[in-house]
């Protein structure tokens, strides 16, 4: 008999929908999706509708003990949690998923070992070091994140933001340096560091992450990993952001789940495992598999960005094509007929190219023949 899995989702997500979904059914695992959002979901299996933020929740939807409770969803990293701890099945600790989600916690947490200014943004003093940075608490993608250089600016985007939603807001300092990711996986015994990416962002006073190059794990990895395990992170994925500046590596935040936008295929194609696979055995309690050395490839996540609001009139598909040497994928994150408004986020990806190839100089190349041989209009 197959195995009986619950995966806990919110909104639809192309890593689900194209990527945890299918590696269940490769692994002939009996999935029922928890949602409180039934009606996105294209899934042909068992769904069920209930509250997935709230444990007792997913705990009563179950009909008879799971082999696992699993979720890639930011916010639902706690209570699928505690589900998994209730049923005594492999899990993360639900409160390093509380403290990775909450900024303000995380912050608390480090504080002896990775002081970094923070406060609540409607209680900052005076001698705050500015410049700052505003952002939601618990946010996610660049949302209502900017940078502000003084009192005066910070009230009137703490203002602004608070018209739009109503969650806490937290100020933190300001941190140069160059941004990476981490990208590990763990099954409880051991912590595996799966690679590292480079990001270039957009110009202050927005964050909108606008490329994404594989390259070695910087020299402060280490650092990180300390701060990872302070935090209590050592199960399952994780996505962790942090700038590196004169030899200390700082913690952005960390998603306590796979890596997104695309990335998280762009990641299983450069390690060349069955990345999604292994994430599902290790929440059924299977230790980490042995890899082979990745090929030494190069690859880029570019999104392609909104630059104006309107509809979307021209776009391209889903594709896939070889550029000589380089192995380039696209997917589509809006269709056609889709009203785009601008935000300054990571929401204003009309989609994300993917390309993988022998060095910097030949993915770049066809990265560029790409774009100048495809139409995305906003009319």
């Amino acid at each position: 008999m197959a195995a009986s899995v619950h995966l806990v989702a919110g909104k639809a997500t192309d890593s689900v929908t194209h990527g945890f979904l299918p590696a269940a059914a490769r692994l002939g695992l009996d999935v029922t999706l928890l949602t409180d959002r039934p009606g996105v979901h294209r899934f042909e299996g068992t769904i069920v509708e209930c509250d997935v933020s709230d444990f007792r929740e997913i705990i009563a939807a179950a009909d008879g003990p799971p082999a696992a409770v699993f979720s890639n969803s930011d916010f639902l990293q706690a209570p699928t949690a505690l589900a998994a701890a209730y049923f005594g099945l492999p899990g993360k600790d639900w409160r390093a998923a509380t403290r990775a989600k909450n900024k303000a916690l995380m912050r608390r947490h480090l504080a002896s070992s990775d002081p970094v200014f923070s406060a609540d943004a409607r209680r900052v003093p005076p001698d705050a070091p500015y410049p700052l940075i505003v952002k939601p608490r618990e946010g996610v993608a660049s949302e209502d994140v900017f940078l502000v250089r003084d009192a005066e600016e910070l009230a009137e985007r703490v203002d602004e933001i608070a018209a739009r939603r109503d969650d806490p807001l937290v100020a933190e300092q300001y941190l140069p340096g160059d941004l990476y990711t981490l990208e590990t996986l763990g099954d409880g015994r051991e912590l595996r560091v799966l690679g590292s990416f480079r990001t270039s962002l957009s110009p202050p006073p927005f964050f909108v992450e606008e490329r994404l190059e594989w390259v070695e794990p910087p020299p402060e990895t280490n650092q990180v990993l300390k701060q990872l395990e302070c935090l209590g992170v050592g199960f399952g994925a994780c996505h962790t952001e942090f700038v590196v500046h004169e030899g200390r590596a700082h913690l952005i935040e960390v998603n306590y789940r796979l890596i997104g936008d695309h990335c998280d295929f762009l990641l299983a194609d450069l390690l060349d495992v069955p990345l999604f696979e292994q994430i599902w055995k290790v929440h059924l309690g299977e230790p980490l598999e042995d890899w082979p050395a990745p090929p030494r490839r190069h690859g880029v996540a570019e999104p392609i960005i909104a630059d104006r609001s309107g509809e979307l009139t021209a776009a391209p598909g889903p594709l896939e094509l070889d550029d000589g040497p380089v192995r380039l994928t696209y997917l589509p994150q809006r269709a056609v007929g889709d009203t785009v408004t601008v935000t300054r986020t990571n929401r204003d990806y009309l989609g994300t190219v993917r390309a993988i190839g022998p060095g910097p100089e030949e993915v770049d190349a066809a990265l560029a023949r790409f774009r100048a041989n495809h139409e995305w209009t906003i009319a």
